[in-house]
């Protein structure tokens, strides 16, 4: 007879009570829909606005590492811009360098040409030198006894052949000195040659070491002018960022300004609740389904929690029937627009449909609904953050 009894309380509840409370469901959804209202429950409103207090400090720091690396960014920005300064004035003095070793390097080549004109025009000379000095020579040696007879028998006296025997040494030291003269000319222009080959050569090298050094000090600006035009793309980014971050944080907080709002109109109900009117439980008058409904919400709210935190959560449900704040039924108490999350998450209707409520759950439900309460007159319970006061049972603080 009792489990007949009791399939037959649940099958009128599924099928009797869902009738009855589907109007006040519908005017509740209605409500909800028109009209804006700042009575929400405590336990959601604390626990969102710790979360919004949360991702605003989240977003401070990440703010604050913002600008932080925007600093440091401008910072190594700005030292990369006086090192491409550098760059730049080394690369100037090298261009110069260079233009000053080309212009050299042509004064150069032009004296090597000149060099190469006078060596050339000696060694002309040198062999009309040495062809006139080899004829005068074959001349002397081919014709010496014809020239000494001549010379006998053409002097007048002795006088006379002394002074052409003075003349041919003087021709031949003439001839000795002209090309003594030739051969240190010549040795000279040899000398000077090859003294500018040796400093053509070294202007070659040393401007093939300032083109490398061009190369080089080109390849740093143009790497150090990327990385500058990289670090502002970077700061531009930043800056973009942080901007969006500002805007955030501003949202946020309007978010909390918000939330603050709405804690404290439930903060001032839960006052009003306590000093209002209260009836007696011996006036109260329970519907059909309301012990099913009670005990699977505190399934929902308090499942897990100790028997004296299911009781604490059944006692708040009736609190609320009694106070003259809130409505006087536990259908109305419950499906209060956002008073019990579980009721918005639909976590309440799936444990109504599948019966999740255990025994100690029932008990916790009759309990309550006998009038007893292990919490006073509390009206709202969550979980515990600092600051907030009152019954502490399991994982819930009530007040």
């Amino acid at each position: 007879m009792k489990k007949r009894g009791v399939k037959k309380l649940k099958t009128e509840y599924r099928y009797g009570i869902v009738y009855r409370v589907l109007p006040l469901l519908l005017i509740t959804i209605f409500m909800t829909l028109s009209f804006e209202t700042d009575s929400y429950a405590t336990d959601s409103t604390k626990k969102q606005l710790e979360e919004a207090k949360e991702k605003k400090a989240q977003s401070q720091n990440e703010l604050d590492s913002t600008k932080d690396n925007i600093a440091e960014m401008n910072e190594e920005k700005s030292s990369l811009q006086g090192q491409l300064d550098t760059l730049n004035n080394q690369l100037t003095e090298v261009s110069n360098n260079l233009e000053a070793i080309e212009e050299q390097i042509e004064d150069k080549e032009t004296e090597i040409e000149n060099t190469l004109a006078e060596l050339d025009a000696a060694r002309k000379t040198e062999e009309d030198q040495y062809a006139s000095m080899k004829k005068r020579v074959q001349f002397i040696y081919e014709k010496q006894n014809f020239i000494l007879i001549d010379m006998i028998l053409g002097a007048t006296d002795f006088a006379a052949f002394l002074n052409q025997n003075n003349y041919i040494e003087q021709l031949s030291d003439y001839d000795r000195k002209k090309f003594t003269e030739y051969i240190e000319t010549r040795e000279l222009i040899e000398k000077k040659e090859a003294t500018l080959e040796v400093e053509h050569q070294q202007l070659e090298e040393y401007q093939t070491r300032q083109k490398a050094e061009q190369s080089r000090v080109s390849g740093l600006v143009s790497q150090t002018s990327g990385s500058i035009k990289q670090y502002a793309n970077d700061i531009s980014d930043a800056e973009s960022k942080a901007q969006a971050l500002e805007e955030q944080i501003k949202a946020q907080e309007q978010d909390i300004k918000k939330l603050e709002a709405k804690l404290a109109e439930e903060m001032r109900l839960s006052k009003l609740a306590a000093a209002s009117t209260w009836r007696d439980i011996s006036e109260v008058t329970f519907a059909e389904g309301d012990r099913y409904l009670l005990a699977n919400l505190i399934y929902c709210e308090a499942g897990s929690e100790p028997y004296e935190g299911k009781v604490a959560v059944g006692a708040v449900v009736i609190n609320r029937v009694l106070s003259s704040v809130y409505p006087d039924t536990v259908v109305g108490v419950i499906y209060q627009n956002r008073q019990f999350s579980p009721v918005a998450s639909g976590r309440l209707a799936l444990a109504l449909a599948n019966g999740k409520a255990t025994a100690a759950c029932y008990q916790a439900a009759d309990e309550a609904m006998k009038g007893y309460s292990n919490v006073g007159n509390c009206v709202y319970f969550r979980t515990p953050i600092p600051g907030l006061s009152g019954t502490n049972i399991g994982g819930h603080v009530f007040y």
